[in-house]
């Protein structure tokens, strides 16, 4: 797998080069599912696109959590219209280090639909507005369609049926309090699931909202239990800042948990699913 990240400068060299990228605004917010296009109009990196977290990245909310995967066919028109191809690099960004929405879309990009060279701009926005990267705002041209049809993965990712509280390693990118049921601002239930580990998707990154240095990750996440037979399964409140914990372990090279993409909005469908709370 391509090294998952780019920095701001390295962005800029090859946004000049003869090969630029594709560049994807996947900024979110979970209050306001049209903050996203807002932001982007707003102020985008020069060319880039805005893929809607809500729209794009998601299917109708429900029984499958609050932020679905979307079917195979809708997310492949939505690569389609925006001319993805295997062919031309992605980068993908955010303003939140990554968390809203940018891995998700490097997961759903990178790991479900299979394309070969994605990655997510460390430290966002932010970062390239640090190096006086310039912004445009209003609306883009649009570039031609493409034909391609990705060959999905769908070992990459779980659904409910397939976790065993107690015996699949879990690992869940909620903050601590949510994890112990102490807060809960979003959903109709508080806690976690039994045997979850809780590994903060925010304690990926640094002060200055970039990622850890790798080999400070790799200490970080080596302190997690990977004694299941068939890895981790991560989750969160609805399956996306959970795909920044999976960029984490790309980031340092390990093997990359599963995605329950569900997750706790879908796990607290079913009353008889088991809840834990405190750690």
């Amino acid at each position: 797998m391509t090294q998952p990240l780019i920095d701001s400068a390295s962005l800029a060299a090859a946004l000049a080069s003869s090969r630029p990228p594709l560049l994807l605004d996947c900024r979110a917010r979970l209050d306001d599912s049209d903050a996203g296009r807002a932001l982007w109009q707003a102020g985008h990196l020069p060319g880039s696109r805005h893929l809607a977290l809500e729209h794009d990245l998601s299917g109708p909310a429900g029984e499958g959590g609050r932020h679905p995967l979307p079917a195979q066919d809708a997310f492949t028109a939505v690569i389609r219209r925006l001319g993805i191809t295997p062919d031309v690099p992605v980068v993908v960004y955010d303003d939140r280090g990554g968390q809203l929405a940018a891995a998700r879309a490097w997961w759903m990009l990178a790991c479900w639909a299979g394309h070969p060279e994605v990655r997510v701009l460390d430290g966002g926005l932010p970062a390239w507005q640090a190096i006086d990267g310039a912004l445009e705002a209003g609306e883009v041209a649009t570039s031609a369609p493409s034909d391609w049809r990705p060959r999905f993965d769908d070992g990459a990712w779980v659904e409910a049926a397939d976790i065993m509280p107690e015996q699949s390693a879990l690992l869940d990118a909620r903050a601590m309090p949510r994890f112990r049921g102490e807060v809960e601002p979003i959903d109709a239930v508080a806690g976690h699931i039994p045997g979850a580990r809780c590994r903060p998707s925010a304690d990926n990154l640094a002060s200055d909202g970039r990622f850890k240095p790798a080999v400070q990750l790799a200490a970080e996440l080596a302190d997690i239990d990977t004694q299941a037979a068939d890895g981790l399964i991560a989750y969160c409140g609805s399956g996306v800042t959970a795909c920044h914990d999976i960029l984490a372990y790309a980031v340092v090279g390990k093997p990359l948990p599963r995605l329950y993409a569900g997750s706790w909005s879908d796990w607290i469908h079913d009353p008889d699913r088991p809840v834990a709370t405190g750690e």
